[in-house]
């Protein structure tokens, strides 16, 4: 099937440190490594025309590289701890840009989220498709009572009778896995929320990836899910 005539550059930040999981991003989850999955759901997204990992680390590179993308390499002063994601990005697209034009569409993407699909990425892209919004983000239906340390509800009073779960206000949690956003707009903000942005459900998009914990069910969920 012909890509669609928009069609968007996906960007994969992917350094080679992590203090919570060392080398998590070469960590496998259904025998694939983490930076891989993200590769294989940007390059079957039907909007998507280009791959690009941003790294500091060779092996990751290669990896990469093996699965289909290509690879800018980053320098050690944005491949820290501290570094924003955004940084990695900014320097990326700088990369890119010098060597042609750039996609109007940006898709971002986080290794993190290892149950991403590139039809879940060409409906956030799609969002952008309205005139209106500047970027998209995934978020997915949030169910529950939340609170503050202090005691005090947060989308609930909790001193008049107790609400149905069903009948709380609607609230949605974002996802940390796919954001896409004007690339115009982006180098203008340097922020992957570019005022005026839309929220897009998506629903099952599975565990993101912070601590070992994570990383075991994970594992064990893509025992049982397709890669």
């Amino acid at each position: 099937m012909p890509k669609p005539e928009v069609t968007a550059l996906a960007l994969i930040p992917a350094r080679g440190g992590s203090k919570g999981i060392p080398g998590k991003n070469l960590t496998e989850v259904g025998g694939i490594p983490l930076v891989a999955r993200s590769i294989r759901a940007a390059l079957s997204s039907e909007m998507v025309s280009r791959v690009v990992v941003s790294t500091d680390d060779t092996a990751i590179a290669s990896v990469s590289k093996n699965h289909g993308a290509e690879v800018v390499m980053r320098p050690v002063a944005i491949a820290g701890d501290t570094a924003s994601s955004e940084s990695a990005l900014l320097h990326a697209l700088e990369s890119l840009g010098s060597q042609g034009p750039l996609p109007a569409l940006l898709a971002f993407l986080q290794c993190t989220s290892p149950f991403t699909t590139g039809e879940q990425l060409d409906r956030v892209l799609k969002a952008l498709e309205e005139p209106d919004f500047n970027s998209a983000f995934a978020v997915s239906p949030w169910h529950g009572f939340l609170w503050r340390e202090d005691g005090l509800g947060i989308n609930h009073d909790p001193n008049q009778p107790r609400q149905r779960r069903q009948d709380l206000q609607p609230a949605y949690l974002e996802t940390g896995a796919i954001y896409a956003m004007r690339t115009q707009a982006f180098l203008s903000s340097g922020s992957r929320f570019c005022s005026p942005w839309q929220p897009v459900v998506i629903e099952n998009s599975g565990p993101e990836i912070d601590t070992p914990s994570d990383l075991a069910l994970c594992q064990s969920l893509a025992r049982i899910k397709p890669s």
